[in-house]
């Protein structure tokens, strides 16, 4: 009766209830329609039923025998078995009649839900390209209640080392699907997030931060900018980004409608905020001068203040990169924001809290946050006044 083969496979009705309880060696034992007993090294014994299924054979499993009697465990394979002769696959059959998804289609369905608050459409793609990449293969044909940590655990640790960022998103990605499923009710734990102290930390230190200038060099790179062969549109646009310290997306997607040029005061909508809340931005001098410059090249079909080539697509980040990289410009954009930080930090009196406003940073400390009640606005328009005059007298130097 034992061994590592299934033994009785072509006979009916191979094994009795008494024969179940008796046999203790491991092994599979056949019964019938496909119906094994398994029985594992520890002892335990549980049913299992192979099967085709659309060319396919598969190994489902029926509970432990000690749960499901011989006679109920026959009934399941003898129905499962016309269910795979009439052509449809029971294990499918099952999940449909229960309305537990599976994994990619519980990810489907989160990224569904969460389009309204994408901060753009590139985004949105990121969600679910690195879901098909890295998560699908593994678990996207598994319903959603079956997967263990184990699972999820397979999918991010040969990435965990090789691309930590990406691995971090990843699973942050999968453990945002579970939490949906766990509003659903199909299961009462977060795979993802019991895996965290199974990975290794990682080392800090080789972390590379984006490249920036010394403050005392932002000057002469905005001079050479200027003194290009560049577009004027991109000439403007990168000069407004360094004086506003804001991100690039922020500066190169602004359009008209968001500008008081009467008060000097450019207010980003939460909607293109990665804190996702409005932003009013004091402008200097200079940066409404880039702005009549800017109004003057205008065209009828956009609204955009930085557009790029196309009508109605903004400058491209990979244009102005490309310009400081030509120019051997050793920074990338969103660098002159850790310049500007720098600069305000080491050589002017301005509050620490003012600076961290100018650079629409959260306040992390709660008690702190709940009496940040004003934006410190007017304090903020010196201090970007005081910036822009650094910067002139940088050029000129």
């Amino acid at each position: 009766m034992s061994g590592t083969k299934p033994v009785g496979q072509h006979r009916e009705k191979r094994l009795s209830a008494a024969t179940v309880r008796a046999i203790k060696e491991p092994g599979f034992y056949g019964d019938g329609h496909g119906l094994y007993l398994k029985v594992d090294a520890s002892g335990a014994k549980r049913w299992v039923q192979r099967i085709v299924i659309h060319g396919k054979r598969r190994d489902i499993g029926l509970g432990s025998a000690s749960l499901v009697s011989l006679s109920e465990a026959r009934e399941r394979a003898l129905e499962q078995r016309k269910v795979a002769r009439a052509g449809e696959d029971p294990i499918a059959l099952k999940r449909r009649s229960t309305g537990i998804l599976t994994f990619e289609e519980a990810a489907r369905k989160v990224h569904e839900l969460s389009k309204p608050t994408w901060r753009n459409d590139k985004h949105g793609d990121q969600w679910i390209n690195t879901m098909t990449t890295y998560a699908f293969p593994a678990l996207g044909a598994k319903r959603v209640d079956l997967i263990n940590g184990g699972d999820v655990l397979a999918v991010i640790t040969p990435i965990w080392n090789e691309k930590p960022e990406t691995a971090k998103r990843v699973k942050q990605r999968i453990s945002s699907i579970f939490k949906w499923v766990m509003a659903n009710n199909w299961r009462t734990d977060n795979p993802a997030e019991t895996i965290t102290k199974a990975l290794p930390k990682h080392d800090r230190s080789k972390t590379e931060h984006r490249k920036a200038l010394h403050y005392d060099q932002v000057g002469g790179a905005i001079a050479k900018i200027r003194n290009s062969d560049a577009g004027m549109t991109t000439k403007l646009a990168f000069e407004f980004l360094v004086l506003t310290a804001t991100r690039s997306a922020e500066t190169r997607e602004a359009v008209w409608s968001e500008f008081d040029l009467i008060k000097g005061i450019w207010t980003i909508p939460a909607a293109r905020m990665k804190a996702k809340k409005p932003h009013r931005i004091p402008l200097s001098p200079r940066c409404l001068a880039i702005l009549a410059e800017a109004k003057a090249l205008k065209r009828d079909t956009d609204d955009l203040v930085f557009p790029g080539t196309k009508d109605t697509k903004p400058l491209s980040d990979m244009t102005l990169s490309k310009l400081m990289k030509d120019l051997e410009i050793a920074a990338v954009p969103h660098g002159f924001r850790s310049s500007f930080r720098d600069w305000a930090g080491e050589t002017t009196t301005h509050p620490r809290e003012v600076i961290e406003f100018a650079l629409a940073h959260v306040i992390k400390d709660k008690a702190e946050a709940a009496y940040a009640r004003s934006d410190l606005f007017d304090k903020r328009r010196s201090l970007m006044n005081d910036w822009s005059h650094y910067l002139e007298l940088e050029k000129s130097a």
